[in-house]
């Protein structure tokens, strides 16, 4: 479990292909700090660290999570957002967000206004019912509040904090980014799905 708030950044360093997967080789200041099996947060996707090297550490993407999540498009030198998971007594600055990316969304406009960025960005509208306005969303990563949604479209604002330390300063009309849904909200329309379902009689 994460909240949403970047502790720092990563830059991929070198990237091994074979059977499906993918290893990728990450290099960070937190590196000292991490642990094999821990999970940590790539761009809003929970890996786990298999291996650590110096300030270089190895996670491992499988097919799926390749097939579904921009992973797939990663290329040596990118720079990537991370968190490591929410420890019990940590203030939850963000929100809960599961590490499991919903969906690929596409940023269709980026705009300067007041000294922080508007982003709109594109989503499968599939996802439609689980944004809400003034409610909250996971991009890449970070935790924002999503507002003028759409069944297709919304807007978050990025401050410029934010913007200076996190992957959000390389992002352009026509990226593609990670997308977590809020996990009350596919709670909430799961329960709503079996209420409205047919009682079987009792026995």
């Amino acid at each position: 479990m994460f909240t949403g708030i970047i502790e720092a950044t990563g830059t991929i360093h070198h990237i091994q292909a074979g059977d499906g997967n993918r290893e990728f080789w990450i290099e960070s200041n937190i590196t000292p700090e991490l642990k094999i099996d821990q999970s940590v947060a790539h761009n809003g996707v929970c890996l786990t660290v298999v291996a650590i090297n110096d300030a270089q550490y190895r996670v491992t993407a499988v097919a799926e999570t390749l097939s579904k999540t921009t992973l797939s498009n990663w290329r040596a030198g990118d720079t990537v957002n991370l968190e490591r998971s929410l420890r019990i007594g940590d203030r939850l600055d963000g929100h809960f967000v599961q590490g499991h990316v919903d969906a690929v969304a596409r940023c269709i406009s980026k705009e300067e206004k007041g000294g922080s960025w508007l982003f709109r960005f594109e989503f499968p509208a599939a996802f439609a019912p689980l944004l809400v306005e003034k409610g909250s969303v996971c991009i890449d990563g970070v935790s924002l509040t999503a507002f003028e949604v759409g069944d297709t479209a919304f807007t978050v604002t990025i401050i410029p904090y934010t913007y200076e330390h996190t992957g959000f300063r390389d992002i352009v009309a026509g990226t593609a980014v990670n997308i977590e849904f809020d996990v009350l909200g596919k709670y909430f329309l799961r329960g709503q799905s079996l209420s409205a379902r047919p009682q079987m009689p009792a026995s």
